[in-house]
């Protein structure tokens, strides 16, 4: 059963402008450290930053909240699995709602699609319940 859905589009030049104003401290408020280790080994790092900040974005809609009720954006981490295939790991706030809107006896799943084309980056995230066996 799906219990969230999201998305966003993220413009990567707004992203490439706030990392020149910012640097590292819109990067370490923003991501984690395994985050930005993986966009900075990237060629074009802007891109990976800009694909990781809307899928943060998504997440924060599926979970139905975005960026406020204990929800930050590091308790959100786009991570990839061995194979390559984007995952979310949830901490702190974020892990939080998500259990408190995962029904009784399910666990919950977490679906990510990443894409970026041109100067834009776009995420989808669908969040849904599996009944325990």
């Amino acid at each position: 059963m799906i219990i969230g859905i999201g998305q966003d589009i993220c413009d990567v030049n707004r992203i490439n402008s706030t990392i020149d104003r910012f640097g590292d401290r819109f990067k370490n408020r923003i991501f984690t450290e395994n985050e930005i280790t993986k966009c900075e080994k990237r060629l074009n790092s802007i891109d990976s930053y800009a694909r990781r900040f809307a899928a943060k974005e998504a997440c924060s809609k599926a979970l139905g909240t975005g960026f406020r009720k204990g929800v930050f954006y590091k308790d959100i981490e786009v991570i990839n699995l061995p194979s390559g295939k984007p995952t979310i790991n949830l901490e702190g706030g974020a892990l939080k709602i998500l259990k408190s809107i995962c029904p009784i006896n399910y666990f919950p799943l977490i679906e990510i699609s990443i894409t970026d084309d041109k100067k834009l980056a776009m995420a989808i995230v669908i969040l849904s319940a599996k009944l325990k066996e």
